[in-house]
Parts: C-alpha cells; structure tokens; sequence
C-alpha cells in the first residue's frame, strides 16, 4: 500500500473514532454514562475526570448513579456536575448521587438531531482535508499509471469513509427520535 493511502487510513480511523466519541457524548433521552464521564472534577488538590473519581452506573432508562470511591469528594462532584451544565440536577444523598434525566422534549430531540448532522459535517470536512493531504502526496509520484491509481483508491477510500459517516449520522438520529 502507498504510504500516502497508509496515512489516509490511519487518519480516518482517528476521524471515525471521534465522531463515534462525539454521539456517545449526545442525550439522547436514555441515560448513559457517556455522557458525564469525562466531566472535569476538583478533586485532591488537582482536576480529574469524573470517571477517575467515581464509578458511574446506569441504574435504568431514565437515571445515573455515581458513587465516588472516597465520600470526601462527593460535594466536589456535585459542583462538577452543576457547573457542566449538562440539563440535569444532581441529587446528594450522602453515599452517592443521583441524576434524574426528564424525557426529552420533540425540540430538544430536534436540536440534538441538528448537533448529529453537524458532527457528521465535521467529519466529512476532516476527511476532505486528509484526503487533500494524501491526494498532494500522490501527485509526487513519477510514474502516471500508478499515481492515476492511487489516486482511484483514495477516492474509493473516501467513498466508504462518508458512507460509514452518513451510517452513523442516520443510527444516532434514529436513536435521539425515539422515544
């Protein structure tokens, strides 16, 4: 394989990823902890991840629990979670505490809806500037029948990259549209 279509690869794969990491990140009226993991939290003197500090689990469809592995950080995750600002309010019992997620509203399932399709845009455009990237790299190729080559298979490579995007963009829209 031409490195030029090697780093094509490598740099898709890492498009992919994201945008996959992106839709975890999305409320999609079910509650999931990928949501608030990464939430940086004030804990010991220096900033952590909530999932660094406390497990998360989902209890059923509609709510969390996060149960921090020292109690002396639980009003440290409170505050963490209040300042995400994330559209839900934690509940401190003491032990752990709870996040109640509402159903979504349909404008809210719409506004998400608009968030997937612009994350799937992102990725598309990404894929555009790595297959430039790649596309420059092949026009250093002396040899006409071979660069006329890697040129096609780059194209089919981008092909499937934005029929992957587009898979992905229609399964979380369909996801955020149930109810």
């Amino acid at each position: 394989m031409h490195p030029a279509l090697q780093l094509f690869g490598e740099h898709s794969k890492k498009t992919l990823e994201h945008l996959h990491s992106e839709f975890a990140k999305l409320q999609t009226g079910r509650a999931n902890a990928a949501t608030i993991e990464h939430i940086s939290v004030e804990a010991y003197g220096q900033r952590m991840e909530l999932k660094g500090v406390a497990s998360i689990s989902v209890q059923d469809a509609r709510s969390i629990i996060i149960q921090p592995w020292d109690k002396s950080v639980l009003s440290d995750i409170e505050k963490a979670i209040q300042i995400a600002n994330i559209g839900v309010n934690p509940v401190n019992d003491g032990i752990v505490i709870r996040l109640n997620y509402p159903p979504m509203t349909e404008e809210r399932r719409k506004q998400v809806t608009k968030i997937v399709k612009e994350l799937a845009e992102h990725a598309k455009i990404r894929i555009r500037q790595d297959r430039q990237v790649a596309n420059d790299e092949a026009k250093t190729i002396a040899e006409e029948d071979e660069k006329e080559r890697v040129q096609k298979e780059l194209q089919h490579l981008v092909d499937q990259i934005n029929v992957q995007i587009d898979e992905a963009a229609k399964q979380k829209e369909k996801e955020v549209m149930t109810v």
